[in-house]
């Protein structure tokens, strides 16, 4: 994969949720909802600042976040699902 994201995006894996049984009723995956949480797989070089120069990213690759629910935008890559965000939608990095 030749994916670089540009500004302040990550290229996240998202990571399945455990899949919860309740009653033997089993929940198909149209009905499931989105994954919150992903490993950054690539990172963008930082935002431009207004002064020219570009701001760190706090996130590095290899790292396990949690971001909003509704961020991001999904993309397919050799088979792969993956999902392009903001680094200001990053939450958390579980850690």
């Amino acid at each position: 994969m030749n994916l670089k994201p540009l500004a302040d995006r990550l290229v996240v894996k998202p990571l399945e949720q455990e899949e919860e049984k309740r009653g033997g009723i089993i929940i198909p995956d149209t009905a499931k909802e989105k994954p919150e949480k992903g490993e950054v797989i690539a990172i963008g070089p930082g935002k431009l600042l207004d002064s020219g120069q570009r701001a760190a990213q706090e996130v590095k690759k290899g790292d396990k976040i949690i971001f909003g629910k509704y961020a991001g935008n999904e993309i397919k890559v050799d088979g792969q699902e993956l999902m392009i965000i903001r680094e200001e939608d990053v939450l958390a990095v579980i850690g």
